[in-house]
């Protein structure tokens, strides 16, 4: 290995009831490109909060070594002063404030009472050059797109003379031009002397972007691979991760859709009250029992629109169109009215929208049919914790208790608690948008399993999804939406990411 700019040794970090990481070691040398994968809750973030500081000295045991000498970060501040910057999933910009404001924020340009406004804008516009972004400093941040508000993180850590900068998960909320400008400049980075950490779970991004890949399993370092070397591949990081192979990512097909139709939409539209448009129209599906619909398209046609008008019409949208559930005619004004027809709606932020982050295990499961477990009013707690025992045997949600807050779970067991709540109001028709978005290929099998086993019941599912080959291994019939039409139908026979594509940029 090349000089190491950076050296973790035997780091150790317990939360209460859970042992985070254990004797972790990770080595990343200068001007790489390193990548950190695993499984949700195998340790990669908490590395990073322990490197960054977030997690500060004390907390943990081991030692960090950053260029040669050994480090004891108190805080944040204290890794940036020596070089290192990470940058989450969840980025930490002001979106009300300017460009150029949000990449010196907290360490402004100025005599120490005065910011020097003119050389901060001076300086703002260097660092967007650096990172190739053509916009006004000028900007207000929240008038960017993700993909520009990323390269405003990446132009802050830059402002801060940064040595090794960390991503967590950047390419999550990204399209596909965004992710190659982004890899792009990582490669620039690194030939200007900047060290990267990348954390990601899109293996096929790995794979194109590595120099170097550390595995971490269940709190532990499994092994480095050299990427040049030719060591790293999809199957070989996939054995690593979950300690098995997984030879097919999709389970098989076993079941068998009836002919009863039991959900139909009919000439369905959609206009946008404050956005001022129509964000679908004359939309015509129908699904059957015991079947997954595969809905795909580009950001932005208007599957996530379709889900929510389907699943008691948000007060913004005005709705026109027939919708038949079981043959009969049905409306429903609110979410509660669909959830009393056995239509449930996984969203596709379960951080914000689908769970309460700061509440427990049992309580998020239990929230969506609370009358269920209730008498008079009053929740029966030895109910609610028989149900959420239930949900956490059925869909192995790894959690040391019941009583541990949601915010706590890796991401993949926050999906399943997603899930187990809306499994709890019973439903015949599950919509399920963008069901492993920013999860491991552990937990998405584990994800595909489920879903499998609840057609083979008798349940229905519609799947959104803008993963294609999610598309083409989970459905039985795929329809294909652009800018709020359905510009095909294909039964998975017949069903290619090509024609898939033609027919999403119809």
């Amino acid at each position: 290995m090349a000089t190491p700019i950076l050296e973790m040794k035997g780091i150790t970090k317990e939360f209460p009831g859970v042992k985070a990481l254990s004797n972790v070691s990770f080595q990343v040398a200068e001007n790489e490109i390193h990548c950190l994968v695993g499984e949700n809750g195998a340790g990669k973030s908490t590395l990073m909060k322990v490197l960054s500081g977030v997690y500060p000295h004390g907390t943990y045991t081991g030692e960090i070594l950053f260029n040669g000498k050994e480090q004891k970060f108190g805080g944040i501040a204290d890794s940036e002063k020596a070089g290192i910057a990470i940058i989450y999933q969840e980025m930490a910009l002001v979106p009300e404030m300017t460009v150029y404001e949000n990449i010196f924020l907290g360490h402004e340009i100025g005599n120490g009472t005065v910011i020097d406004w003119d050389e901060t804008i001076k300086q703002a516009g260097d660092m967007l050059k650096r990172v190739r972004l053509d916009v006004n400093p000028a900007t207000k941040v929240k008038d960017l797109g993700v993909g520009k508000q990323q390269l405003v993180e990446i132009a802050k850590a830059l402002s801060k003379n940064v040595k090794l900068l960390i991503l967590d998960e950047p390419t999550s909320a990204l399209n596909e031009d965004d992710c190659e400008n982004l890899f792009k400049l990582l490669r620039e980075l690194k030939q200007h002397g900047v060290t990267c950490v990348l954390i990601s779970h899109k293996l096929k991004e790995v794979i194109g972007i590595a120099d170097t890949v550390t595995v971490l399993r269940d709190g532990k370092t499994i092994c480095t691979l050299d990427a040049k070397a030719g060591e790293v591949s999809e199957s070989i990081l996939i054995k690593h991760m979950v300690g098995r192979e997984i030879n097919n990512v999709y389970p098989p097909k076993d079941h068998k859709p009836s002919n009863e139709v039991v959900l139909e939409v009919k000439n369905w539209s959609a206009y946008n009250t404050v956005l001022g448009r129509t964000i679908l129209k004359d939309v015509n599906f129908y699904v059957k029992k015991g079947e997954v619909v595969g809905f795909a398209g580009l950001m932005g046609s208007g599957r996530t629109e379709l889900a929510l008008s389907i699943f008691g019409n948000p007060d913004h949208y005005r709705i026109s169109g027939e919708l038949f559930l079981n043959g009969k005619k049905r409306t429903f004004h609110n979410p509660q009215e669909a959830i009393d027809a056995k239509i449930a709606y996984v969203t596709e932020d379960r951080k914000t929208d689908g769970l309460i982050l700061i509440q427990d295990v049992k309580q998020n499961i239990t929230l969506a049919n609370l009358h269920e477990i209730a008498n008079n009013g009053v929740v029966d707690n030895n109910a609610e914790v028989k149900v959420a025992t239930g949900y956490r045997g059925e869909l192995n949600i790894k959690t040391p208790t019941i009583e541990q807050k949601v915010g706590n779970l890796s991401g993949g067991n926050q999906q399943k608690v997603s899930l187990g709540k809306w499994l709890f109001v019973k439903p015949n028709v599950l919509i399920l948008d963008e069901p492993t978005r920013g999860i491991d290929v552990g937990a998405k099998y584990e994800i595909y399993t489920i879903m499998t086993r609840l057609v083979k019941q008798g349940m229905s599912i519609i799947m959104i999804s803008s993963e294609l080959l999610e598309v083409l291994g989970m459905s039985d019939r795929i329809y294909v939406l652009s800018s709020g039409r359905i510009t095909g139908e294909l039964p998975i026979e017949e069903a290619t990411q090509e024609k898939i594509m033609k027919l999403a940029t119809d």
